[in-house]
């Protein structure tokens, strides 16, 4: 049991709670909330997430691309720890899981699924190109958010569409800090990752970036709905994985930032929630 709950890497769960909080929150600020609506929300993210991430380890591992230059924790494929077929039946189980929930948004959910194993499967995975920044921020941020507003108020209210944007950010900051810890290791490998292709400096400079513009959005948020601008309270949260990322290349250091990263969207995540409650 110990192996597969690190196969399913609990520290990016936060990217699949986060949105849910934030949509269910914005749609609060419009209507009467259902509790079991918000509740099926939350478990169709976070089998997306799981089935995702077992998804990247099983296609990962038969591509030969998570290498021993890999800093982080060890690949459930790769490492030999469980069978190539039993991780893909998770990643199956886990996605399935997720349209089955709620068959209103069966076409959300196969497009979300195509993203997720097309990311690193298929003849040309997108997460080797580049691009998985892109996908983040628009399935665990826009997606995701609006997705959680829609099914309480089966529409998407104009607030949900903004703030999915804070927490799509936050999304790409935690890939970021990963694949920023991951860059000798999937260059060696030929996975072309955006931080591969921009080098650690620039992509140092991106992550500094990203985490800004997720506060800057808040922010202007904020301009609409004052009581959004609370979110701004985490930003001194935002000093220790910037300066991680900035400053670390060992693999305890990145993975600290991970971590922190992780945080940083969950509190600020947290705050745009009951800011938006309240609005």
């Amino acid at each position: 049991m110990r192996v597969w709950v690190q196969g399913a890497r609990p520290r990016t769960l936060v990217a699949a709670i986060c949105p849910v909080l934030v949509g269910t929150a914005a749609a609060a600020a419009e209507g009467p909330v259902v509790a079991w609506r918000a509740l099926a929300a939350l478990v169709v993210a976070l089998a997306l997430q799981v089935g995702v991430n077992y998804a990247n380890d099983y296609s990962d591992g038969r591509r030969g691309t998570d290498t021993p230059a890999r800093l982080g924790p060890a690949r459930l494929t790769a490492a030999g720890l469980a069978a190539p077929a039993a991780v893909k039946r998770a990643a199956v189980a886990g996605l399935a899981l997720a349209v089955a929930v709620d068959l209103r948004l069966l076409l959300v959910g196969v497009a979300a699924i195509a993203a997720a194993v097309l990311y690193t499967g298929g003849p040309r995975p997108y997460g080797y190109s580049g691009f998985g920044e892109l996908a983040v921020l628009a399935f665990f941020g826009v997606v995701a958010t609006c997705g959680s507003a829609y099914v309480q108020l089966e529409r998407v209210p104009p607030v949900a569409a903004a703030a999915s944007v804070v927490v799509g950010l936050g999304a790409v900051a935690i890939l970021l800090a990963n694949n920023v810890r991951d860059i000798d290791g999937d260059r060696l490998a030929g996975k072309r990752t955006l931080a591969v292709r921009l080098g650690r400096a620039r992509s140092r400079d991106l992550f500094t970036a990203v985490v800004a513009a997720m506060f800057a959005c808040a922010a202007l948020l904020g301009l609409a709905r004052p009581q959004v601008l609370v979110t701004l309270a985490a930003i001194p949260l935002a000093v220790v994985p910037i300066r991680l990322v900035r400053t670390r290349t060992d693999g305890p250091g990145l993975i600290a930032a991970l971590g922190a990263t992780a945080r940083l969207q969950l509190v600020t995540s947290l705050l745009l929630t009951a800011g938006l409650w309240w609005s």
